[in-house]
């Protein structure tokens, strides 16, 4: 069957317009804009063969169906043409303007995205599809409609591409039309993309809802007849009809609430349609009059709005043994349903607003983008995308309690948000120096859940010190963790900055007291020189710990007067430079290693020896990541000479499990696999992963083994038992 959104031409694109264009500045607009295009474009033909111009028509002409702007129709003709036609960007400024050429370099920058793996990419381009969207929303309608038309001619890229198209569609671009409530955009790119990426179950499902169609039918016509002579009986203006539940919903309901196709209550579902407000609520009334609602399944969206601008009452009825989902709405309602912004956006030539008046419009209709535009323009925002993602995530889709301040503005929050999360949201200055706060009148603990209803006032105060580190561990949002994190974040910094001015006073002083020439001495390279022999990844970071007192300042001065380039620095000196004699008690790391007369240094067991209790074990200076700890006999430290520092184990360590690797080699035999893990679990040893594998001569066998110890003597018990283990050939322990 033809689908209506392609093999549309400019005539088609034209007679789309004329519905609600008339002015001929706007018309010729879009006429230049083709006319552009398909001299741009001429040569260049797509997969199918076609010319590559149909590509572009097609998305004009789903623009201009959704009441597109002249502006956002001519962008949609020209959206390739500055990357893929080596356009000149002048050339095209001076014949479109600048308006035109933001939104399609908007366009052309969305999908220019190169990342190092799928999730690092989904989320950098839900990134910047949002930052882009926060800026114009019309960039994002452009883009979404292009993707529309390229699923529905995927049929001819290549088999690898068609999955990984659909599987970006479906992670990236079917959420965000989602977001923006465009419903027939969304539906449309779901069902594609279900097909290509699981075209089994997709024809299924297929299958099924043709089987049952004709029953279906018969049983809602049915129930449109019987609702219908009751809303006629009251006098009600209305339109009613069945509506088709799309196939990819079907498949999340059964999948996600592990149903059988036969069990998704809304496969048999009505719309009714009507002029207002007060009317929906009048026909529900009559409808659960005369049928038995299902308890529980009663949604009001009209007194409460979904975040993507949704309206609706939804109620599942009983009606002679079937099941019923009905959907009651005004026209404005279903129109936006079904369009979403664009509904909203539909292009009026009498009206004539800037795109900036525009977009404002559009964020006060979906407070969601509002919201995000704010938080995207406020300090303390991180910058990674996947952090970035889960704030969007957390704080804005999936938030759904509705609390209000007390002059009625409404906050969308996360499940289990507090009077803080609500502060930080109201302003980061709010939170900061909140003091307490109100729940519908009544003083409430800042750790109160919030309901939706609630009213909720914070008392701020000006000599407030700023938020608790303790309000962590309460916040539910990512937006009101974020900014407590770059409160503190930011007040660790000047502390730090202060440290460091305090380190280089101190060092300083004590060139100073030794009659020594300050300048010269903290010369940079002088400086660097002594850094590098130690672990500090910058002077800044030198300067800190002399500043801290973590670095003696007279040790330093000792080793910027007696320094030569090829001197490193032994025990002794080490001991004098952190502060510490050998006298001191002890003081063993978190991974229960010290050294000796230092408690000050970054101490790490090596990645590549993984050293375990009862190993001989030996220190190396690391030039930025303190002492990691290696195997006296670990092949990456055997030659070195300099930089090596003697490293103790702690004799009251306390008992823990080490990672340690090791490698059997064996000849093939039934059962290997089950006796070599009956071993590993008979010497109570932790077993964390296992690969073997059969060799080239399908004779021997490699099995390496991850597993947990207490400590050297453990290992060795359980070593000695594998090796007694049947065709085993050798155990060794392994180093990378």
């Amino acid at each position: 069957m033809k689908h209506k959104y392609v093999n549309k031409n400019f005539d088609d694109i034209m007679d789309e317009v004329k519905k609600y264009m008339v002015k001929p500045e706007n018309l010729d607009l879009i006429k230049k804009a083709y006319e552009y295009a398909n001299e741009k474009h001429a040569g260049q033909f797509r997969k199918s063969g076609e010319p590559y111009v149909t590509h572009v028509l097609n998305v004009g002409y789903i623009l201009a169906a959704l009441r597109s702007s002249p502006q956002t129709i001519a962008a949609g003709l020209l959206h390739d043409t500055i990357e893929d036609c080596d356009v000149d960007e002048e050339e095209f400024k001076k014949l479109f303007g600048d308006e035109i050429f933001l939104l399609v370099q908007g366009v052309t920058k969305i999908g220019n995205l190169k990342f190092k793996d799928e999730k690092e990419y989904q989320a950098e381009n839900h990134r910047k599809i949002f930052i882009a969207m926060a800026k114009d929303v019309r960039v994002i309608l452009i883009k979404l409609v292009d993707r529309l038309h390229n699923m529905l001619t995927l049929q001819y890229m290549p088999e690898e591409k068609q999955m990984r198209i659909a599987a970006e569609t479906l992670e990236v671009y079917a959420p965000i039309a989602h977001r923006l409530g465009i419903s027939e955009i969304k539906n449309e790119l779901e069902d594609l993309s279900f097909m290509y990426l699981n075209r089994e179950k997709y024809f299924e499902i297929a299958h099924l809802v043709e089987k049952k169609k004709a029953e279906r039918d018969g049983q809602v016509s049915k129930m449109i007849e019987e609702i219908s002579q009751l809303l006629n009986e009251h006098h009600i203006k209305f339109r009613i009809f069945g509506r088709s539940k799309h196939l990819y919903s079907i498949y999340k309901k059964m999948i996600n609430k592990h149903k059988r196709f036969d069990e998704i209550l809304d496969l048999l579902a009505i719309r009714i349609i009507c002029d207002d407000v007060g009317q929906c609520y009048e026909i529900l009334g009559y409808i659960h009059a005369t049928y038995r609602p299902i308890p529980g399944r009663f949604k009001d969206y009209i007194a409460m709005p979904k975040v993507n601008m949704y309206q609706s009452l939804h109620t599942t009825i009983v009606a002679e043994e079937n099941i019923f989902e009905v959907q009651i709405r005004t026209e404005e309602m279903d129109q936006i349903a079904e369009q979403g912004i664009a509904a909203h956006w539909a292009y009026k030539e009498n009206i004539s607003l800037s795109h900036e008046k525009e977009q404002k419009e559009i964020e006060e209709k979906l407070t969601w983008l509002k919201e995000f535009a704010l938080m995207s323009g406020e300090d303390g925002v991180s910058d990674d995308a996947k952090e970035y993602m889960n704030l969007l995530q957390k704080d804005i889709f999936e938030a759904n309690v509705y609390v209000m301040s007390p002059k009625g503005r409404v906050i969308v929050l996360p499940n289990g948000s507090t009077p803080i999360d609500f502060a930080y949201r109201i302003h980061t200055e709010v939170g900061h120096k909140m003091v307490g706060a109100t729940v519908n009148g009544a003083i409430v603990p800042l750790n109160t859940v919030l309901k939706t209803g609630d009213v909720v006032s914070i008392r701020t105060s000006n000599q407030s010190t700023g938020p608790s580190e303790d309000w962590l561990k309460i916040v539910k949002s990512t937006h009101a963790r974020n900014k407590i994190r770059a409160f503190y974040q930011k007040k660790e910094n000047e502390k730090k900055s202060a440290d460091i001015e305090k380190g280089k006073d101190m060092l300083a002083d004590e060139l100073k007291r030794r009659s020594l020439n300050a300048d010269d001495y903290m010369e940079r390279k002088k400086m660097e020189a002594v850094v590098g022999a130690l672990t500090y990844p910058s002077l800044n970071d030198f300067y800190y710990a002399i500043g801290t007192k973590a670095i003696s300042a007279g040790a330093v001065v000792d080793r910027l007067v007696n320094h030569t380039s090829s001197k490193s620095m032994d025990n002794e000196e080490l001991v004098k430079m952190f502060n510490r004699n050998e006298s001191r008690r002890k003081r063993s790391s978190k991974c229960g290693v010290y050294v000796k007369g230092i408690d000050t240094m970054m101490v790490n067991l090596a990645a590549c020896c993984k050293p375990i209790p009862g190993d001989d074990i030996v220190g190396y200076v690391t030039k930025s990541q303190g002492v990691k700890v290696h195997r006296c006999d670990c092949p990456n430290i055997v030659n070195e000479k300099s930089r090596i520092i003697d490293v103790y184990w702690d004799d009251n360590l306390e008992e823990k499990d080490y990672e340690v690797e090791v490698l059997i080699a064996s000849t093939d035999r039934s059962f290997l696999l089950s006796d070599i893990v009956t071993v590993v679990s008979q010497n109570k040893a932790g077993l964390i992963h296992v690969d073997s594998k059969v060799m080239d001569d399908k004779i021997s066998v490699t099995t390496m083994l991850t597993v947990l110890v207490k400590n050297s003597e453990h290992l060795r018990t359980l070593m000695a038992n594998l090796k007694k283990v049947n065709s085993v050939i050798s155990v060794e322990r392994m180093i990378h």
